[in-house]
């Protein structure tokens, strides 16, 4: 049976608290020919002495430890490590995740069973708490919230540009697919998104069912920052969309952005993001012919009415969000 090398980028900043428990479920793999690569995003708590102490107690010397002396942001941080990945597959790890024990094992089989038109596989996954406690499972939360009624599959470009169904923990991506794209893309303040974007242009996707993650919500979790004024992912999700624009090839994608940029156009406005709610409005000029509720948002936008707390008490009362 072959066993192809997996390289393992966990990134860690400000882990203290999590990263031995992170770097040690990639350890305790039952699949055995792992290349484990860790940046640190120059932490000012005690993670660089964590990773330190869970390097020394696991006496693998090959386990390649980046300290980085400034701060650079993921897709950055990933990007360093990623230059000395030389596995066939690469997983992007963030240490205050879990992985179960045989992750790595049953995603590699699963691959095996797939063609190479397929450039990225995910999974299930159960979110829990900064201290473990269970929050939901991946899936089943889309399903709750009607997002989703079954995962998509095979070309994902359209899904991709409408609706959020992937746990982006989970997954598992040949490194040739990586390569092409040259990596994440610097200049934005999150990676997923884009990366989904350019990544299933050309590649397939598939979804395994199993929970194969642990992934923790913590206060410090990127998705914790979405929509708040001045929030610098919303940028980058306008940047995505403008990509998006170059890559659709038909009517049906060009749909789906239309309605991911009218999406957040929404979204802009009722989170006071006023100067991505005019991009957004720009943009969705280009694609098509502006309604009159695309009007109503612009003129909130304009005069810069306050609506976060409605917002709020919207997604508290339509998901329980707290």
């Amino acid at each position: 049976m072959q066993m192809p090398l997996v390289s393992v980028i966990c990134l860690c900043y400000n882990h203290s608290h999590f990263v031995e428990e992170a770097v040690q479920s990639v350890i305790d793999q039952s699949y055995p020919n792992i290349q484990i690569i860790i940046v640190d995003d120059a932490s000012i708590d005690d993670s660089v002495t964590a990773i330190r102490r869970v390097i020394e107690q696991s006496g693998r010397a090959d386990i390649q430890f980046l300290p980085l002396s400034q701060n650079v942001g993921n897709c950055k941080a990933f990007n360093q490590g990623f230059l000395l990945a030389k596995g066939e597959y690469i997983i992007d790890f963030a240490t205050d995740d879990i992985m179960v024990p045989k992750r790595i094992q049953q995603q590699v089989n699963f691959f095996a069973s797939l063609d190479q038109s397929f450039g990225v596989i995910f999974s299930d996954a159960v979110y829990v708490t900064s201290d473990r406690k269970f929050l939901y499972n991946h899936f089943e939360n889309l399903v709750q919230k009607g997002i989703v009624r079954a995962i998509p599959v095979g070309d994902v470009f359209k899904d991709i540009l409408t609706t959020y169904f992937i746990s982006s923990p989970t997954m598992m991506i040949r490194k040739k697919v990586l390569d092409e794209l040259n990596g994440y893309d610097e200049t934005l303040a999150y990676e997923d998104f884009d990366f989904w974007v350019r990544s299933s242009r050309k590649y397939k996707y598939n979804y395994m069912d199993a929970k194969l993650t642990i992934v923790r919500k913590t206060a410090s979790s990127m998705s914790t920052g979405w929509y708040r004024v001045g929030d610098k992912q919303l940028h980058s999700t306008y940047l995505v969309c403008r990509k998006g624009q170059n890559l659709v090839r038909s009517q049906e994608e060009k749909a789906a952005l239309i309605k991911r940029v009218r999406y957040e156009l929404g979204q802009s406005a009722f989170s006071e993001n006023f100067i991505e709610g005019k991009l957004f409005f720009t943009l969705l000029k280009e694609l098509t012919a502006i309604t009159f509720s695309d009007r109503i948002f612009n003129l909130i936008i304009t005069i810069k009415l306050p609506l976060t707390i409605f917002r709020k008490l919207y997604y508290k009362v339509k998901f329980k969000e707290s």
